[in-house]
């Protein structure tokens, strides 16, 4: 399916207020905070996001970096202590039984598996964060400050998409 273009008119003044509070709002649960800045920061998929492991994640040296693409990408702070925090703290069925051997970031309803995308999808709304309009808002943004190249390598999307 080609993607046509933004669903609605482009708001990037809503999406950095919805960034600032998910950055501030420690009340919010920290995965859906977490999902929700990468969305609208690094213009992440959904189904990119409930496939994050922790192996996505290298807090190795004195930076956070998450790899989407080929290339990490430092995570500044907040995002970074927020990244950790969801380490720490991941909650769902999927960590029952032998929590330690779960990988995933987002763990899901089922034992052992991610999040599903429509929950996933459902939980950022209710934060009040669109993520078909937030995307597009993210990637056009994006677009104008870095080549489409690196974009692409960066962000983990195809060529493609990133020069359309």
């Amino acid at each position: 399916m080609r993607w046509q273009g933004p669903a609605g008119p482009l708001d990037s003044e809503r999406r950095w207020s919805a960034a600032r509070r998910l950055l501030h709002d420690d009340t919010l649960d920290t995965g859906d905070r977490f999902a929700g800045l990468l969305l609208l920061l690094y213009a992440q998929k959904i189904a990119t996001i409930t496939q994050l492991t922790e192996d996505h994640l290298d807090d190795s040296d004195q930076h956070m970096r998450i790899i989407f693409g080929t290339v990490p990408i430092v995570l500044p702070e907040p995002v970074a202590e927020i990244a950790r925090q969801l380490v720490i703290n991941r909650r769902g069925k999927a960590r029952t039984g032998a929590p330690q051997q779960v990988p995933w970031l987002f763990p899901g309803g089922l034992p052992r598996r991610p999040i599903g995308d429509d929950a996933l999808g459902q939980r950022l709304h209710r934060i009040g964060v669109n993520p078909r309009q937030d995307r597009s808002t993210a990637l056009f943004t994006l677009a104008t400050e870095i080549p489409a190249a690196i974009m692409a390598r960066m962000l983990g999307i195809h060529i493609g998409v990133a020069v359309q």
